[in-house]
């Protein structure tokens, strides 16, 4: 007895298989995550480190070569790659593709931990992160007002931030564009210098004085106490009372209060960066979404808290969602399951065509959920998401699914045709069919397996794949075999078309079977001139469409989203940034297809903070169809026309080059996310720096490439003091006192 026979006698089972796979399949669904990428860590580590004013020169000598050397012999490692820049540099590891990054971010954590005692004490830690586009922003909100900058950002720090923090599935809340407030202390050099005091003075008397530390305890035969000595300052007017008691390092004898050589005020950190929506002033909330969280879901919530917050915000302020990469995500999967429904109906109406009952209609509308909500299941266990690559293999199913389920069904449809009952016509069709069903649903599988195996990082990214599609396709094996006969031995009829256009189609069917009988023996008879003619055409057709045929490892989307990686001339200002930034903002918000956007100054593309001449533009489009008719284009711009203009537009303002980045193509590099990115390496620095100018050059010229950058900076100016060290010793100063800010 074989499934078919198991199934056709007991077809209580073989219905609650069905619904089971159904219902358990919609569960599975519900409660999966939603993202555009498969969740995959790249085998790439990146150490950031900060040593605030280190010339790139120093952070080479002293940080980068220090680390780079710790951690040459872990095992795994690839390739070192790293950038240095002013107070900053980046590091990046590369592993192998077997090796676990887990581990591997744990051994460069012990490794760096070893090497930190030769590293410069006032370095801040260096930070380790591992690289994935989940971790990727989903969503990008602003908040913007006209009121003081100190106003706004201690709003967003004390009101607003933490409110978004909650809101289930939201990994982590970053602030662009955000000043730390702070308390600045203005030095009078001339009252210093009437009390005699330095600066080294005021700092070591600060760091002294406003401190708050357990001290001890306090114990009696009754009873105990903590000891905490309340030093530290709790405002403006507090900390002007600071006493300055050292001078040099030796009692003053007279107390010297901080406000009599000083002015205090309640400021903000130094301004390094900005962000502006709109043209407002702006503190943007970038939102990180939990690892395997669903994007919509989190989207949405976040929506939702945020129309919370706007009805409880004073009327200075606003906040508007800039950026948000659910909406394209939900748009997917409305298409995949509207796909669904449609290739359900045609199939359905192509077996009533063919096989004249709505009966098979039935058939193949309930095969096709039964394996595409089973599938689910799966997903739902290897603990995928909803993401381009499952919903690909998914609408790759659809078109498969029903195969099987069709061969048995006409096959059945046969032996009802013949006579035969229901039941028997059930098993003896199924059992015909067994052998077929299982070979062409092999066939099918061994084109996606393979797939399974494959190497490198886009094997990782295709793994979730071809592991939906296999066991979509061996689910619908599945089904053909058991639920297909128990459903045709209780619901199939069969019998003559009765309607005019039933007949009509019959009769083309046994004209066509006709026409296709008379080739088929003309074929037979010259076998070998077809299969040379054959072989010639896909050869000739080969050579002519080949060369034609565009490759691209991923194809751009409209996804009304994109960036633009902004710079002004090196040693610029930030200010003078924020006015060349105000001209592209000018041609932003005259453009007619932009609906918002949001610019941040101060960070480079790839994340790097602190570089005032350098900032973010990220665009938000409208829809494709509310973009205003383009007389030039005689159609609607897509993105990509969008993106042309805006790089043509930008780069024509004064002391501004823009490189554009569609985000559509991003999530497949572990560095800037730029289709094609490579390094140039040699053992001489200045020989590098003119053979990558030399390729920088051919390729503006030539017209394949576009948007062409380099991260090698030059050209920023500083100051340079040499003590004289004679002096120095007859004033008692060191170089240390000498370089403090």
């Amino acid at each position: 007895m074989n499934l078919s026979e198991i199934s056709i006698k007991n077809p209580v089972f073989a219905w609650m298989l069905m619904i089971g796979l159904m219902v358990f399949g919609v569960l599975g669904c519900h409660g999966m995550g939603v993202g555009m990428m498969p969740d995959v860590d790249f085998p790439v580590l990146n150490v950031s480190v900060i040593w605030e004013g280190a010339a790139p020169e120093v952070m080479e000598t002293d940080v980068v070569d220090i680390i780079e050397d710790s951690v040459m012999g872990i095992e795994g490692l690839r390739d070192i790659s790293s950038s240095s820049s002013e107070g900053k540099a980046n590091i990046k590891l590369e592993f192998d593709l077997d090796r676990d990054i887990d581990f591997a971010l744990q051994d460069v954590q012990s490794k760096i931990s070893e090497a930190r005692r030769r590293l410069p004490t006032d370095m801040d830690p260096p930070i380790i992160q591992k690289f994935n586009p989940e971790d990727q922003p989903i969503m990008f909100l602003a908040v913007t007002s006209r009121l003081p900058l100190k106003e706004l950002m201690d709003y967003v720090d004390r009101n607003i931030k933490d409110r978004f923090k909650t809101v289930p599935g939201v990994g982590e809340i970053f602030l662009g564009g955000f000043l730390e407030r702070n308390l600045r202390v203005w030095i009078d050099t001339k009252k210093l210098l009437a009390y005699q005091l330095t600066v080294e003075d005021v700092i070591n008397a600060i760091q002294k004085e406003h401190i708050e530390i357990p001290a001890g305890k306090l114990e009696t035969q009754e009873k105990e106490s903590s000891v905490r000595a309340m030093g530290e300052a709790r405002s403006v007017e507090e900390f002007e009372k600071i006493v300055i008691n050292h001078r040099d390092g030796k009692p003053t004898y007279r107390p010297i209060k901080l406000s009599e050589v000083a002015r205090v005020e309640d400021g903000l950190a130094d301004l390094r960066r900005m962000s502006r929506a709109m043209g407002e002033p702006a503190v943007g909330l970038g939102i990180r979404k939990q690892r395997g969280a669903n994007t919509v879901a989190v989207a949405e919530g976040v929506k939702k808290r945020m129309e919370e917050v706007q009805r409880e915000l004073p009327p200075e302020f606003s906040i508007a969602i800039n950026f948000d990469s659910s909406k394209f995500i939900s748009d997917s999967v409305h298409e995949l399951f509207l796909t669904l429904i449609l290739s359900a109906v045609l199939t359905s109406l192509v077996c009533w065509l063919f096989l004249g009952s709505w009966s098979s209609n039935l058939n193949i509308l309930l095969a096709i959920p039964t394996s595409i909500l089973g599938t689910f299941i799966a997903m739902k266990f290897a603990g995928f998401t909803m993401n381009i690559f499952t919903l690909l293999g998914l609408s790759l199913a659809i078109g498969i699914v029903v195969d099987d389920a069709i061969m048995v069904l006409e096959n059945i449809v046969r032996h009802r045709e013949m006579g035969e009952n229901k039941v028997d016509a059930a098993i003896k069709g199924s059992r015909e069919i067994t052998f077929a069903a299982l070979a062409a649903t092999l066939a099918i599988a061994a084109i996606f397996i393979p797939v399974i195996y494959m190497k490198g990082i886009i094997g990782k990214f295709f793994l979730q794949f071809a592991i939906t599609i296999t066991a979509a396709v061996f689910l619908s094996l599945l089904e053909a075999l058991t639920l297909a006969p128990m459903r045709c031995s209780q619901l199939l009829e069969v019998g003559e078309r009765k309607t005019r256009f039933g007949r009509a189609f019959e009769n083309g069917m046994v004209q066509m079977k006709e026409l296709y009988s008379k080739g088929l023996v003309f074929t037979l008879k010259h076998r070998w001139k077809v299969l040379l003619l054959a072989f010639v055409f896909c050869i000739v057709s080969y050579m002519i469409t080949a060369p034609l045929l565009r490759k691209e490892f991923v194809p751009t989307q409209d996804q009304s989203i994109f960036m633009a990686g902004l710079e002004t001339p090196i040693g610029s200002s930030v200010y003078f940034t924020s006015e060349r930034f105000k001209a592209v903002e000018e041609f932003a918000l005259k453009h007619p297809c932009v609906k918002r956007y949001f610019c941040i100054i101060g960070i480079r593309m790839g994340g790097i903070e602190g570089e005032v001449n350098a900032g973010m533009l990220f665009v938000t489009l409208k829809d494709p169809k509310d973009r205003p008719y383009d007389p030039k284009l005689k159609r609607r711009p897509t993105q990509q026309d969008v993106i042309d203009q805006f790089r043509t537009g930008i780069n024509k303002i004064p002391d501004v080059k823009a490189v554009m980045q569609d985000l559509s193509t991003r999530g497949f590099s572990a560095t800037r996310g730029y289709p094609i990115e490579f390094s140039i390496r040699g053992p001489d620095w200045d020989k590098l720096v003119e053979y990558a100018q030399t390729i920088q050059d051919k390729m503006k010229k030539s017209p394949y490439f576009q948007d062409i950058d380099s991260d090698y900076r030059s050209g920023l100016t500083e100051v340079r003091i040499h003590p004289d060290r004679n002096m120095a010793f007859d004033h008692a100063a060191s170089v240390e006192t000498i370089a403090l800010p």
